[in-house]
């Protein structure tokens, strides 16, 4: 297999887990370069449902590495709840997992302002899920955050923390909000540091050995496009690259060996939190909610829905350099009469083939849909591209033509078997 990148086309939530858990087969190492423990990935095998947050989805598979890259920030506590969970699962969690000795650490001050900030926006709120990830980051671009290095010696960190603790708990006081426990709070990091220290070491230079033997490194993105702090509907973002520049980034892989970007898309669009949504469809949201689909895998909210946005999908298309689509999410489809594509939109008169970058603006787009015959029978069974129906195909093929990518993956159902390769 190429070394590849995959990374959402939409806003998350695409079923990156899946196809990453598919794609896993043929890769060697699976790396996770950006993001937190806001991102959940959702994998069902053999009916089992295992739904990991920061551990990439290849730990499912025996064999592989998994990398948790520099990009990303992590929240000790949370990640060795995450190994704990997975082996009393009957999971390996050993030599398999690496963590970069440079990833930044979520700690609890983070997740009290990252809380205190979003309620003060009121009707403002930006949809955060309140783990601390924004504060983090932005500790990091402010040189004053802690870093998984830290653990491996017990008295820096709890120097380190120590401080960071009064300065944040004065802080915290100032806003009128309850300030941490300190004891606790180290005693707590001290001993998820002890869990941890096996697992973390200088990963850029384990990828470029690996490199250099020829290994096939599979880049697990987290999150998806519209939610890159640059490029995505600002302020309704997260605060990490999640396009694909941001595997390079996170991992200390440079771009040239990157050979394949795949994109993840699902047949129709979702969105979780706030942002201007442009085919938001609240019967189509009903609809999936009835039937118990679209709920998020990391805070289990009720995600927005509606019709395939082809405009926003081309611009993903060309950010992130996508050379081939995985579509996922087709069977949600599968009784749905008369199907929507937005093709375009309209804005103050004038029709736009692309998405404005102001978020003010892209609210006030309006779609201009093309619509297609629904097939009215179930995909779930689907074996190979020629067993769905003409029209599926028909639908699918139209998403590859209107985005500019090539067609690689057609996913019916959560299970591994339930996957389609072109």
């Amino acid at each position: 297999m190429p070394n590849s990148i995959l990374v959402g086309a939409q806003w998350g939530d695409e079923g990156k887990g899946k196809i990453i858990d598919f794609l896993t087969d043929e890769a060697d190492i699976v790396v996770r370069s950006q993001g937190g423990n806001n991102a959940g990935h959702t994998i069902v095998i053999g009916g089992e449902k295992y739904v990991l947050h920061l551990i990439p989805s290849g730990i499912l598979r025996k064999s592989k590495t998994c990398v948790i890259g520099n990009g990303v920030v992590l929240d000790p506590v949370a990640l060795v709840g995450e190994i704990e969970g997975l082996r009393k699962r009957g999971v390996k969690v050993e030599k398999n997992l690496l963590i970069s000795d440079t990833a930044h650490l979520v700690l609890p001050y983070h997740q009290a302002l990252d809380g205190l900030r979003e309620n003060q926006k009121g009707t403002k709120k930006i949809g955060t899920t309140k783990r601390g990830i924004g504060p983090a980051y932005a500790d990091k671009a402010s040189r004053t955050g802690l870093r998984t290095g830290d653990l491996l010696l017990p008295d820096v960190l709890k120097q380190k923390l120590s401080q960071r603790l009064k300065e944040n708990n004065a802080l915290l006081k100032s806003l009128d909000a309850p300030v941490l426990n300190a004891k606790k709070v180290i005693t707590d990091t001290l001993a998820a540091a002890e869990v941890l220290r096996p697992f973390i070491t200088n990963t850029v230079v384990f990828l470029h050995q690996a490199l250099e033997k020829k290994a096939s490194i599979l880049f697990e993105g987290a999150q998806g496009t519209f939610l890159d702090i640059d490029h995505g509907t600002y302020p309704y973002v997260t605060s990490s690259n999640t396009t694909s520049g941001g595997a390079c980034t996170g991992s200390g892989v440079p771009p040239h060996r990157i050979d394949k970007v795949i994109g993840v898309l699902k047949a129709y669009t979702t969105r979780v939190g706030e942002g201007p949504f442009t085919t938001e469809d609240d019967a189509l949201s009903d609809r999936f909610h009835a039937m118990g689909r679209e709920f998020g895998a990391t805070t289990g909210r009720a995600r927005r829905c509606g019709w395939f946005d082809a405009v926003s999908t081309r611009y993903s298309v060309i950010l992130n350099g996508i050379d081939e689509l995985a579509i996922t999410n087709l069977d949600g489809l599968d009784g749905v009469e008369s199907i929507k594509l937005c093709v375009a939109y309209r804005l103050d008169g004038k029709v736009r083939d692309f998405p404005p970058t102001d978020s003010d603006q892209l609210a006030r787009c309006q779609p201009i849909y093309t619509e297609m015959p629904g097939w009215m029978v179930s995909t779930e069974k689907a074996k190979k591209f020629a067993d769905l129906p003409p029209k599926a195909r028909a639908y699918v093929k139209k998403i590859a033509e209107l985005t500019g990518a090539k067609l690689s993956i057609v996913s019916i159902g959560p299970a591994r078997a339930q996957t389609i390769r072109l």
